[in-house]
């Protein structure tokens, strides 16, 4: 029984790369829908530096994983017929397709048409990305991760913290547009589906039991973890959203700091989903 914390290295890259993949989509849509001026156009070109910095250190981090990093390339051995391999290809697939767009396109070497239709494409493969990371626990002799909660929880943190790190980076830019004010809406309906998420997952857990183990009993604390993780999200929607409700935008510090403590918040969940971890073992009833 533990929280999970011995997996750092993949709670920081799942839940960095999954709001990576929501930032980019977010910034992507505000360049192909409400940005013409060419000046703000290279702000945010220039801005999005971050989110392949963040990619960059999940990467890192998932190296870590593998306990040493002569051992990343063999990640990669079995490309469509192991959800790992997979996983590695498609998040490889999305930052080296997304950092060589951005690449081109800050060096003013991207013609528009296809600048745009590169976007598009970026947007799906960071969308895959997430998806090929839930395959990788769908596994149904872990029934603790083989069910609908996985996918979910790892799109919902996709919405959760894309929109807040996407806002964030326009922000820096100088954006200051109408569609901004959306994008708390949507951080706000993620972090109340995942609230319900989490009700009808621990209701769950208590069904489900091996010969040798309850699954309730994997994260002893899975009450008090689940409730500081959404104090934290709140903490950040609050930062977010409160300069919006008096007439104004939030400062990039303060923007920064709500990022800081919804990753924090994630990063609880992201450590007590791995401290569920459990196999069949002898016997399984749920």
């Amino acid at each position: 029984m533990g929280n999970g914390w011995h997996e750092w290295p993949l709670m920081i890259f799942t839940v960095l790369g999954q709001c990576v993949a929501g930032g980019f989509i977010v910034m992507a849509l505000a360049l192909l829908t409400g940005i013409s001026d060419r000046v703000l156009q290279k702000r945010v070109h220039w801005a999005m530096i971050v989110l392949w910095v963040l990619m960059g250190i999940g990467f890192m981090a998932s190296v870590l994983h593998l306990g040493s990093p002569l051992r990343a390339f063999n990640s990669l051995n079995r490309i469509g017929n192991s959800a790992l391999s997979n996983e590695i290809a498609s998040g490889s697939v999305f930052f080296a397709v997304g950092g060589f767009w951005w690449l081109v396109t800050v060096l003013g070497k991207m013609p528009q048409a296809l600048g745009k239709i590169w976007m598009v494409l970026t947007m799906i493969l960071g969308v895959f990305f997430v998806w090929m990371m839930c395959k990788v626990y769908l596994i149904d002799t872990v029934p603790t991760w083989y069910s609908v909660y996985t996918p979910l929880t790892f799109f919902l943190t996709m919405f959760i913290g894309g929109p807040l790190l996407g806002y964030l980076l326009l922000r820096v830019a100088g954006v200051t547009g109408w569609g901004m004010r959306l994008l708390p809406a949507i951080s706000l309906l993620a972090i109340v589906a995942s609230a319900v998420v989490m009700m009808l997952q621990s209701t769950e857990l208590a069904t489900i039991h091996s010969s040798i183990a309850q699954a309730s009993a994997l994260v002893p604390q899975y009450g008090a973890l689940m409730s500081w993780r959404l104090l934290l999200l709140s903490a950040a929607l609050i930062c977010w959203i409160v300069p919006q409700l008096k007439g104004g935008l939030a400062s990039p510090a303060v923007l920064t700091f709500a990022f800081v403590l919804m990753i924090a918040g994630e990063l609880i969940g992201r450590g007590v989903f791995y401290g569920l971890h459990m196999t069949v073992g002898m016997a399984i009833a749920s």
